[in-house]
């Protein structure tokens, strides 16, 4: 087999981290050219009815706005809602800007004021007038859920609950131990640093440059094209950096759809930046209720589980999320019913946010599972590893790996759980009440078909391309490490580039699948150069490679050389010197193996202990210690591999004790739209998080090995502080977030 230089598995700093601390890095608000014009959404003040009139003769007024479009003058496009549907889009009909004068959720857009100034835009849009004929809106999920219905065909990927298998309902009637519970979570809003906004730059020759903040640049080029009746080549999106998306960015928002609308209609490059209120005007993770019955015999053995699942969806699209399946999934049992369904409310379609379904559903499971160590007399870890599934239920298939009791094993040993005293409210810390929970995590390791381009000039300097993403995740940085190990090159000869439509395809960044659907691609392609090379380098007169096959040979530091005599080579760049070739310029698409990966259930997991500390007066929650133990297959980089379980701890953190998007049921509006009242994790609620990565060989999965670490490192981790919390208090919460008033 051919050797390479090794560097994967090292922890490199991240290749793009001085352009952003030095303020370099440009995000799509940031671009500017001469004569940009401002745009600023009119929100609606209503969730339900209908606009009866539109005033914008005052705003017009204002020196310095140039139009203000409405559903009442603007372009006509796209009819089909086919032309509207994006890649990551439900079923049902996709929401269209400024289409009628129909309001169907609180902050909708009615109208974008157009200005030479944003402060001009944004006072001017203060003083469009608007009458409403209002309805009272139906945002309650818990009022509606006897409306609840099974969802249709949605999303790509989407796999509904599987069938029931045995017999639940009458295990569970039997059963010598039971719990039935029900948990909630409610709606969440991504609140990415960055806030969304789209600068399209309107081109002399009538072609349209657009920097929108997307997890997917072809995504919205794609939109904007049928939309706006455009080829492809008319249109080139770019987003070289994002401030963070979560899957905001999965789908195109509102703001995109108006700056191209305003600048096609005024020829004019136009910018359309969202507020941080108006963050909360589009996608969101929908609220959740949940029922989870466990039966077990008096050893702990499980005999039934039951998960239902009602969610919550828009009244024009289906949004549907894998809630329950895990539950059939996580643990051995032979009598598993399933059940998930969705209500209809007058709120925006909801949209993925890290880990989505599985953060949920995971969460109320594990509760479950934790109530039931307690009713058995079992100790939570031992429970778990009783039930432990040595094959997927749901699907009788063998998993690809699974070393989940190698995560049970170090992380109770490095958290130290054997300590743990079993009784709530016996460990204390002064006047604090100390609770040690756990908490098991899973999440899907996919893999997309994506493209990828390679071209590598006589001076030894490769760009490799593909139209991914980066959203903070380090794409630039592990791409780049790929490159350079596939071909044996320093890192600071390899430049990888992303976020531009005209590049290679790719799917949307999200899933936990770009180093499993990217980095296959960058390494095949890479290997296709190598290949070229070995060749020229075998007819370099002297060659010691003459005789040698690729599979006898290393690339290291530049050269070709022979793995079993290391000093004989042949340089890159002498190779191509002498085959007379200045550049070499591959490109290839990059397809899972079916036939092979379909055989296997394919998951990364975790298991996940917390400490709480909780100020018995005060009802105060302090998360103290978090030890995550991650199965994630092969990590390239745990530098920004540890990075990304340090940001899913911190927002399940966050999901247990403070998030919450607070809705007014009668106006139908959420009110906490700042982030001065949705609380998140500050750098004082944040202590000791000790991330651990189990040695796991997954060849199934891709050919790198990697599943993707995304999303797993929130998945169990608001679990494992509410039980942590019920060990410290001796108080049951099942309703997140986990707050003071709950405790007292």
């Amino acid at each position: 087999m051919t050797t390479t230089s090794n560097l994967l598995g090292k922890p490199i700093n991240r290749v793009d981290g001085r352009l952003k601390v030095t303020g370099e890095a440009k995000y799509a608000a940031e671009f500017n050219v001469p004569g940009l014009l401002h745009g600023f959404v009119v929100s609606s003040a209503i969730a339900k009815g209908r606009i009866k009139k539109l005033d914008t003769r005052e705003a017009l007024a204002i020196p310095g706005v140039l139009h203000i479009f409405t559903h009442e003058n603007r372009p006509r496009l796209a009819w089909f809602d086919r032309s509207y549907r994006d890649e990551d889009a439900p079923s049902g009909s996709p929401f269209r800007p400024l289409y009628d004068d129909k309001i169907v959720y609180s902050g909708q857009p009615i109208a974008l004021v157009v200005a030479e100034t944003l402060e001009g835009a944004r006072y001017a849009a203060s003083l469009v007038r608007v009458e409403y004929d209002s309805h009272s809106p139906e945002t309650d999920l818990r009022a509606r859920r006897e409306e609840a219905y099974e969802p249709r065909e949605g999303k790509g990927g989407y796999e509904p609950p599987p069938k029931p298998r045995g017999h639940a309902d009458k295990a569970l009637a039997r059963a010598a131990v039971r719990v039935d519970a029900e948990y909630s979570s409610p709606v969440e809003h991504h609140n990415p640093m960055e806030m969304h906004a789209t600068t399209v730059i309107y081109e002399t020759d009538g072609m349209l440059t657009v920097y929108d903040k997307t997890q997917g640049v072809q995504n919205s080029q794609q939109y904007i094209s049928k939309v706006f009746h455009l080829s492809p080549e008319e249109v080139r999106v770019r987003s070289p950096f994002v401030g963070g998306a979560f899957g905001s960015g999965l789908r195109p928002q509102y703001q995109l759809f108006l700056a191209v609308m305003a600048a096609r209609e005024l020829k004019r490059s136009v910018r359309v930046p969202l507020t941080r209120q108006q963050m909360f005007t589009f996608g969101h993770r929908p609220e959740t209720v949940q029922r989870v019955a466990l039966g077990a015999s008096s050893d702990g053995t499980l005999e039934a589980i039951i998960h239902e699942a009602i969610s919550e969806t828009s009244r024009f699209e289906d949004y549907i999320e894998v809630v329950v399946n895990w539950s059939g999934l996580l643990y051995q049992c032979d009598n598993v019913r399933l059940d998930y369904k969705l209500v209809q409310l007058d709120n925006y379609t909801p949209i993925d946010m890290r880990a989505p379904g599985a953060v949920q559903g995971v969460y109320a499971l594990e509760c479950a599972m934790d109530e039931l160590a307690y009713k058995v007399g079992m100790d939570p870890l031992e429970l778990r590893l009783k039930n432990y599934a040595e094959r997927d239920q749901n699907q009788d298939k063998p998993f690809s790996s699974k070393e989940l009791r190698a995560c049970y094993r170090q992380g109770a040993e490095r958290f130290g759980w054997a300590r743990r005293t079993p009784a709530p409210r016996s460990m204390r810390d002064g006047k604090q009440l100390v609770g040690w929970g756990m908490a098991t995590g899973i999440w899907e390791a996919m893999q997309q078909q994506a493209s990828a381009k390679a071209v590598l000039s006589i001076d030894g300097k490769l760009i490799v391309s593909s139209a991914t993403a980066d959203i903070g995740t380090g794409t630039y940085t592990v791409m780049t490490q790929i490159a350079a190990d596939t071909l044996g090159l320093p890192v600071e000869d390899v430049t990888f580039k992303l976020g531009d439509s005209s590049l290679p395809k790719s799917p949307v960044e999200g899933g936990s699948w770009t180093v499993s659907s990217v980095g296959s691609a960058v390494k095949a392609v890479c290997e296709k150069v190598r290949e070229r090379l070995f060749q020229l380098a075998r007819k370099v007169r002297g060659s010691p490679l003459a005789k040698a096959s690729l599979d006898e040979v290393s690339f290291v530091e530049g050269h070709i050389r022979l793995t079993k005599e290391p000093s004989r080579a042949v340089s890159l760049t002498e190779a191509m010197r002498h085959g007379e070739v200045l550049s070499i310029e591959e490109e290839t698409l990059a397809l899972p193996n079916m036939p092979k990966q379909s055989r296997f259930t394919r998951c990364t997991h975790s298991a996940v202990f917390a400490e709480v500390k909780v100020d018995e007066d005060l009802g105060t929650v302090k998360v103290t210690r978090v030890v995550s133990a991650i199965a994630g297959g092969r990590v390239l980089n745990p530098k920004t591999a540890r990075s990304q379980i340090l940001g899913g701890v911190v927002w399940g953190i966050g999901m247990a004790l403070e998030e919450e998007s607070a809705m007014d049921q009668k106006l139908g509006r959420f009110m906490n739209h700042n982030l001065a009242e949705y609380h998140v994790p500050v750098n004082a609620d944040v202590q000791d998080i000790d991330v651990i990565f189990v040695e796991e060989d997954d060849s199934i999965v891709n050919p790198l090995g990697a599943k993707g670490l995304g999303e797993i490192g929130i998945v169990g981790v608001a679990a494992a502080i509410a039980n942590a919390i019920f060990h410290a208090t001796g108080r049951r919460v099942r309703n997140l977030p986990i707050t003071p008033d709950k405790l007292l």
